[in-house]
């Protein structure tokens, strides 16, 4: 079935047409397909075993085709490995500094690797927990798709193809199951609407129960347009078919007030009114020709965010409060600034605040309340992730001054008790056992820029390394042809830079410096071209850093030749955990912890940090701009790699145990963790962080 490999990636599911005979496959075969995914990490569950068990030869040599491969993409093994020193480690350790210099000048100028024989490796001797393929059903497909369709944040560039490939294998029977009654994120409503209408699925009776504001159907155009439904960014509009105009202008007309809200984006809305025609359907849609006139034509028209302006300008605190409650979630967004322009008057801004927070919606109430708890706690830097497509953060010096603590702690109290009343409503949950290992996972409250990953997390959460002492970095790339535009030779560098617990300096490990010389850690060689594919690693001795005084490492890849990597056939990064790091092949699927796709539009890209101390991976998939007047490696790019270091170590934002335990308050009785639970929240069993689409659905509502 087409959505497999999606539904493979996604949920570690597999959609199987049973046959009706038991026992119909030799269990030869079976055993030998369930032998072979065990080297890429993986195994059948009893009850896909038992439903591959009734498919003939023919059928279960296509599945199991079709799953190899999907499973070999995951983890990184479609591709062939063959970095300059092939007995990686040892080889690079052992040589002396000319040999690797020599190497590395005979490389740079004829693209050719030093011929070295690769001897004997032993057997892989790290044994891994195989994870099991379970079996799926479209139903339990359609059901995922949904919750990514109903999410209350924004969703990723690979959600959004997934959702796409959704509804191209989808049967028009099955569009209710897909389909919820609602969109509640507004830059989904845009996507998916634009989906529907390029498979030719959407009516105006079937899609304009979605569209509530004039930015809703600006979105519409917008995704139409193949553009940035985020808005972040302006979008070049296409010309549309007279019926698309009618729909865009027919949605718009159905709207409210839309006046105030297409002032918001001015320009756009003229740009896009002069591919519409508005003045063509004036009889027809007069209310939407009215909004076209007043903003083409300067027309007067008071809006709300000039008022709120106007009255902070000049200190009215109370025409501030009385407007910003007509709004409450803008309310909530200002409420920092609110407080801090309120003098001694803070109580009644917080009062305002309870009158209106519940009609705030959870993600922001979530938000405010981590910020209040968090608020008046000494920190060197303040980090916001920019809205748009592009993985970047941004750090600036903490300089707000402090908030009365009972304040502080009336607002996080206030936002707590609306939640907790709010999730009372929903299904009784009985007796629920929450981890507190969760507290390490934060919740998914944007993945408008997350990237394609073997198992995909949030920003700033913090992952238990396995055990072991080798951690080994990979990346993999390929130069081509994209879209008919050939790349030229593509030249990506790994580099891992080591910070003590200050993050001062310590050492880095890269092409200019492929192993240190005051612990163990070392750098596969420099490939600088790509035809046939390339790769390089970086293995580091966990405890010769941490007896050293190192702490954290920054891992990062630096596109030396300069092409963004959005532009680039295939480029990928990831990370294993080796106990016998000289065992088994240098690339061994079974052991890839996470693997990473890399395709910003930028040349940095930070994948991880490690906290070497704490044994934590730091979920960052940043991209950093280049910096100023130097080579694009990691000795160039010194300042952003500590900003972002800094800022991402110390990150401060909603985490999934406090969610799930607002929800376990509101509907049900804490569980212990030797207790028998009817709802289970935890890192591997239950609810887990890693089932992102249901809680995006149905726990931030």
């Amino acid at each position: 079935m087409n959505v497999n490999p999606i539904y493979l990636r996604r949920g570690r599911k597999w959609i199987v047409e049973t046959g009706q005979e038991p026992n119909r496959l030799s269990k030869a075969l079976l055993a030998t397909a369930a032998k072979n995914i065990a080297s890429l990490g993986f195994t059948f569950s009893p009850r896909l075993m038992q439903a591959l068990g009734t498919l003939s030869r023919e059928q279960f040599e296509e599945v199991y085709r079709q799953l190899l491969a999907s499973l070999k993409v995951m983890v990184g093994a479609h591709v062939k490995y063959q970095p300059m020193y092939p007995d990686f480690p040892d080889q690079v350790m052992e040589a002396d500094d000319v040999e690797l210099y020599l190497n590395a000048i005979y490389h740079y100028f004829t693209n050719e690797t030093p011929k070295y024989g690769a001897s004997d490796r032993p057997p892989l001797l790290d044994a891994r927990p195989l994870k099991p393929i379970d079996l799926g059903s479209k139903a339990e497909f359609n059901l995922m798709i949904r919750r990514l369709i109903e999410a209350k944040t924004s969703i990723s560039e690979t959600d959004r193809q997934d959702i796409d490939a959704a509804f191209s294998y989808a049967d028009p029977d099955e569009l209710d199951e897909i389909l919820p009654d609602e969109i509640p994120f507004k830059e989904n409503v845009g996507f998916v609407v634009s989906v529907l209408l390029k498979y030719e699925l959407a009516s105006v009776k079937r899609v304009g129960r979605y569209f509530r504001t004039a930015t809703d159907v600006l979105r519409l155009a917008v995704a139409l347009s193949d553009g940035d439904v985020s808005l972040a960014q302006a979008a070049r509009f296409r010309k549309f078919k007279r019926a698309e105009r009618r729909l865009l202008l027919g949605l718009l007309e159905q709207c409210g007030s839309i006046t105030e809200d297409m002032l918001r984006y001015k320009q756009r809305w003229i740009r896009l009114g002069e591919i519409l025609h508005p003045a063509e359907y004036k009889n027809q849609f007069a209310k939407a020709k009215e909004a076209f006139e007043i903003i083409r034509n300067n027309k007067p028209f008071a809006t709300f965010n000039r008022n709120v302006e106007l009255a902070y300008k000049y200190g009215d605190l109370w025409t501030m409060i009385d407007l910003l409650m007509r709004r409450p979630g803008e309310m909530a967004r200002r409420l920092d600034q609110l407080l801090r322009r309120s003098g001694e008057q803070t109580e009644y801004v917080a009062l305002a605040f309870e009158e209106v927070a519940d009609q705030v919606a959870t993600p922001v109430l979530l938000q405010v309340k981590a910020h209040f708890a968090h608020r008046n706690e000494p920190k060197e830097l303040r980090v916001f992730f920019p809205k748009g497509n592009v993985a970047k953060a941004y750090a600036i010096p903490h300089a707000l001054p402090e908030i009365d603590p009972a304040v502080c702690q009336q607002i996080v109290d206030i936002c707590g008790q609306t939640l907790i009343r709010r999730f009372a409503a929903l299904p009784p949950l009985g007796k629920t056992y929450v981890d507190a290992r969760l507290r390490q996972y934060l919740v998914p409250f944007s993945q408008r820029s997350a990237s394609k990953a073997l198992r995909t997390l949030v920003r700033g959460s913090r992952i238990p390394l396995p055990a072991g002492d080798t951690l080994r970095f990979f990346t993999w790339w390929k130069e081509g042809k994209v879209n008919g535009k050939d790349t030229g030779r593509v030249d990506i560098d790994l580099s891992a830079v080591m910070y003590d617990r200050e993050w001062n300096y310590v050492e880095h490990i890269s092409y200019t410096n492929l192993r240190s010389a005051k612990y163990r850690a070392v750098h596969s060689g420099d490939i600088v071209s790509a035809p046939q594919g390339a790769s390089e690693f970086i293995d580091l001795d966990i405890p010769s850093i941490v007896d050293y005084g190192g702490r954290y490492v920054v891992a990062s890849l630096n596109a030396f030749t300069e092409q963004p990597y959005c532009d680039l056939p295939e480029c990928f990064a990831g990370w294993m955990m080796r106990k016998k790091p000289g065992s088994g092949e240098i690339y061994e699927p079974s052991t890839v912890e996470n693997k990473i796709d890399i395709t910003a539009n930028t040349q940095i890209a930070i994948p991880v940090i490690l906290d070497l101390v704490e044994r934590v991976v730091i979920w960052t998939d940043l991209s950093l701009t280049r910096y100023p007047f130097s080579y694009n490696n990691v000795e160039g790019n010194q300042k952003g790699m500590v900003l972002m270091g800094k800022a991402l170590t110390a990150l401060r934002k909603p985490n999934l145990y406090d969610l799930f335990t607002l929800h376990a308050q509101a509907r049900g009785v804490m569980a212990g963790p030797n207790e028998a639970a009817d709802s289970l929240f935890s890192v591997e069993e239950g609810i887990t962080p890693f089932d992102i689409e249901q809680i995006m659905a149905e726990y931030l509502v």
